[in-house]
């Protein structure tokens, strides 16, 4: 796991030259390095806090571009953060340096419907591109339960996801093309804007997931999609987590793939029934939430197949939503599940791993046995179609050791996904948390390959440092040093209320 709060590493001549030249470019106003107003960019919505020594807010990909290359010419790192709803550190600035962020990059460019298109900022929120389309009865589909909060600047850096991604995929499966700014101060672009296919290196592709670490991201060409005709909601009410665990094999193997299968366990349903009301029921061992998106009658007929698979594999009660706007409140009660947790415990630490379908018994059997071991209260809502893993930890950060021992817990349950074919990030990101845990599903090999590639974009190390590589020399350190690292401090749960995955 991570280190925090390393942070302000320019000496500060270097800092106040560096702040002028960057105040020529985006006005006076929008680059500071008062330590009061950046105070307000050394965290994200994991624990980890450190200090940048300037924040810059660039208009223009032009000035973005401006500002990566005076940056770089300083020797200063350089990190992205726009909705800084990053759950793993991904835009803590550990070395210090310069943040850009985005709110006045923040516009839809282009809705082009013949062509399937958008083009927004690297500042779009992900629901106001939805809420825009909808009028041409259109939407993007990516759907992070932060959809609210997050940008799609952001969700192009850790290539996230969502409940949708069962059927319609993540991030990169809907990103055609990118317009980027490199270290040089050149502003390219890659893959494709209107056209269907393209040749040559898939370099959208290498970009998205990257989180910052190769160039900065500052105009996003996405496929629009037409919204559903009818989107049948249901959930399954089962006896225990294991029965649920199986039902969702049994769904896939009839040959029905719905877009979202959802899974809460017993005390992540007390917590969002507590804050949602939304009707999910509170003697329940775990309950799933599933969707299909169909016309309307072949929707029918897949939700009543799927209503009688999930009862042939232990469910004791099936619920059929019985219009939007009880759809909406399951759905509300999902994505809301993270904030609701604060009424289980002041503070909790969520993991990311992925677990193949078939090893989501097993896995959650052993996730168990940790919590009964450890001592620690875990809960469980996730991504259950394609084994994305949220286990959460409750704790109090104030008692002492407890911190230290959900990093462990933490940890281990990592591991556990690894070993189980599966992976360490499912739509997170590595960013801070996770970068000696990367090391559970790629060889030094793996590892050095990759810096490799990273080196042809940012030969410097300039870019995000600190992040997705393992900290004993894989990685270039950056041009400017950083001090010694701290201890970690923990955040505690009322800061964190944006914390939806």
């Amino acid at each position: 796991m991570g280190q925090g709060r390393l942070g302000t590493a320019m000496e500060t001549g270097a800092r106040d030259g560096l702040l002028r030249r960057l105040r020529e470019v985006v006005g006076e106003q929008y680059a500071f390095a008062d330590p009061y107003e950046i105070r307000l960019y050394q965290y994200d919505a994991s624990p980890e806090t450190a200090l940048p020594d300037i924040v810059v807010i660039p208009g223009s990909a032009p000035e973005v571009a401006d500002v990566v290359r005076l940056c770089a010419q300083a020797g200063a790192p350089i990190t992205a953060r726009s909705g800084a709803s990053s759950l793993a550190g991904g835009t803590v600035p550990v070395h210090g340096g310069v943040v850009i962020t985005f709110p006045r990059m923040d516009r839809i460019l282009e809705i082009d419907v013949d062509n399937l298109r958008a083009v927004v900022e690297p500042g779009v929120v992900n629901l106001a591109l939805s809420h825009a389309l909808k009028p041409y009865g259109y939407y993007y589909v990516p759907d992070p339960s932060s959809q609210g909060a997050c940008t799609i600047g952001g969700n192009v850096a850790t290539n996230a996801g969502g409940p949708h991604t069962l059927i319609y995929g993540v991030t990169v499966n809907h990103v055609t093309g990118l317009e980027v700014a490199l270290p040089s101060g050149d502003l390219v672009q890659v893959g494709s804007q209107k056209a269907a296919e393209t040749t040559g290196y898939d370099l959208t592709g290498l970009l998205v997931g990257s989180e910052g670490t190769m160039a900065i991201v500052t105009k996003i060409w996405v496929r629009i999609q037409p919204l559903p005709p009818v989107q049948k909601t249901l959930m399954a009410v089962y006896p225990d987590v294991e029965s649920a665990s199986n039902a969702v094999s049994a769904i896939v193997r009839t040959g029905i793939l719905p877009a979202a299968i959802e899974m809460m366990d017993k005390l992540s349903i007390q917590a969002i029934e507590a804050a949602s009301h939304a009707g999910y029921p509170l003697d329940a061992g775990a309950v799933l939430l599933l969707e299909v998106d169909a016309i309307p009658e072949l929707a029918e007929e897949l939700g009543q197949r799927m209503a009688q698979v999930c009862r042939e594999n232990g469910a004791t009660e099936v619920r059929i939503a019985k219009n939007d706007a009880e759809r909406q409140a399951l759905w509300k009660g999902r994505k809301g599940a993270f904030s609701a947790m604060g009424r289980l415990s002041p503070d909790f630490y969520v993991m990311d791993g992925v677990v193949p379908r078939t090893k989501l018994p097993e896995t959650l059997a052993k996730i168990d046995a940790i919590s009964v071991r450890t001592g620690y209260k875990i809960c469980n809502v996730f991504h259950a179609g394609d084994g994305n893993l949220h286990p959460l930890v409750l704790f109090d950060a104030f008692k002492a050791g407890q911190y230290e021992a959900v990093l462990t817990i933490g940890d281990e349950i990592l591991k556990l996904c690894a070993d189980a074919g599966g992976s360490v990030t499912g739509e997170h990101g590595i960013g801070l948390e996770k970068r000696e845990n990367i090391r559970y599903i790629f060889s030094d090999d793996d590892l050095e390959v990759m810096q490799r590639v990273r080196q042809v974009f940012d030969p410097h190390g300039l870019m995000n440092p600190g992040k997705l590589f393992p900290t004993d020399g894989l990685e270039p350190s950056p041009s400017v040093s950083a001090p010694s690292p701290a201890r970690r401090q923990p955040m505690p749960a009322g800061q964190g209320e944006d914390l939806w995955v």
